[in-house]
């Protein structure tokens, strides 16, 4: 592997709300090129194994990877953990009710889009789409479209799903002190995901970083699909003043969203790169 590895450290298989196996992924990841993954699904560990087994057979190196939605002062923010022990214990209990959260969540969805007449029976209809998986918005959009309702994932989430839509449904998260603390004790790190997606400030932005890093965190994202060149430079400026690790990762959920794809990200140079933290690689 060469000193500085292509790595692409945030991405999504059907595991959560990605639309192929994390094996496709990990394949698909390799043609690009990279080096060292990391599989980071929404709240779950369930596709680790395979994705773990599919790079090491392709020669990847594999880094244990999650994105946890989690709350910071009654706003939604996600933190990405990396090379964490899978195995460790306090990972089922966590993660079994984040499993009940969503799905309180996906019930109170499918009763919005039933009421304004979108169809009955939705929850199942999305369960269904989902499979084994955990169920999200996603699915809804994919039950939707079975049911003619909209034409596209887009149509879905810009009419009923998106944010300020009928179905843009709150949960209560936990907090990130608890994100974090079920990382860090499991022998990971974490670093904050798409710090400019939250419709957050700079000034919001430099707060939520101060409580992070307070709280256990090491870091933050400064290079990911849909960042422009000036809220990057920010960004890598920001971790340079907190004196913390930069991540980057192409956020890949679909061969079908044309904007992003495994191992793309903008280019950027930065010091402290997270993978400098990610050996031993724990399994």
């Amino acid at each position: 592997m060469n000193s500085t590895p292509k790595f692409d450290l945030h991405m999504h298989s059907r595991a959560s709300d990605g639309t192929l196996a994390p094996a496709e992924v990990m394949q698909r990841a390799h043609d690009a090129g990279v080096e060292l993954i990391a599989l980071t699904d929404h709240d779950t560990l369930e596709g680790l194994s395979e994705a773990r087994t599919a790079a090491h057979a392709l020669g990847m190196t594999f880094i244990n990877g999650v994105e946890l939605t989690a709350d910071w002062r009654g706003r939604v923010v996600h933190l990405v953990g990396l090379n964490f022990d899978a195995g460790a214990p306090q990972f089922e209990h966590y993660m079994q009710h984040l499993m009940t959260l969503r799905d309180d969540r996906a019930r109170e969805i499918a009763r919005k889009l039933e009421k304004r007449g979108l169809g009955s029976n939705l929850y199942e209809a999305a369960r269904e789409q989902a499979g084994d998986t955990q169920i999200g918005r996603p699915h809804f959009a994919k039950a939707l479209m079975a049911l003619g309702k909209v034409s596209s994932m887009q149509e879905a989430f810009d009419a009923y799903l998106g944010q300020g839509t009928i179905g843009d449904v709150k949960a209560t998260w936990p907090s990130y002190v608890e994100a974090i603390e079920l990382i860090t004790a499991a022998g990971g790190v974490v670093v904050l995901a798409h710090p400019t997606k939250y419709n957050f400030t700079f000034t919001k932005i430099r707060e939520l970083m101060t409580d992070l890093l307070a709280a256990g965190a090491i870091g933050l994202e400064v290079s990911f699909p849909g960042v422009t060149p000036g809220h990057q430079h920010e960004l890598i400026k920001l971790a340079h003043q907190r004196e913390c690790y930069v991540s980057a990762g192409s956020d890949f959920h679909s061969p079908d969203q044309r904007w992003t794809s495994l191992g793309r990200y903008p280019e950027f140079e930065a010091q402290r790169l997270i993978y400098e933290q990610l050996l031993p690689i724990r399994t």
